[in-house]
């Protein structure tokens, strides 16, 4: 599941126009194109706009969001494995934290 396929797909499937969707997201008709090719992601502000104007559950989009901002910064890191894992040892630690 590629956030460009599922940007692309719901855009289409609301019979929406790139300068349409990129009006009310508030982008330039060549912002939407990137995004749907695949040459760049949204950032985060634009990942709700998105979802809002898709009817595509933010959380979803986000996570998808995420997973590639992290493969984009590791991918060719021989440590990328050990440091995810440390990553969600101290993501927990904190989430315990806000929970008390």
């Amino acid at each position: 599941m590629e956030l460009k396929d599922i940007l692309k797909s719901a855009r289409e499937k609301k019979t929406l126009l790139m300068r349409e969707l990129a009006s009310l997201i508030g982008v330039d008709t060549a912002m939407i194109s990137k995004f749907e090719k695949g040459d760049r992601n949204p950032t985060r502000n634009q990942i709700g706009r998105l979802s809002e104007m898709l009817d595509i559950d933010e959380k979803i989009l986000l996570k998808i969001w995420l997973r590639d901002k992290l493969l984009n910064e590791l991918e060719n890191e021989d440590s990328a494995l050990e440091a995810l894992r440390m990553a969600e040892k101290k993501i927990r630690e904190l989430n315990k934290e806000r929970q008390v």
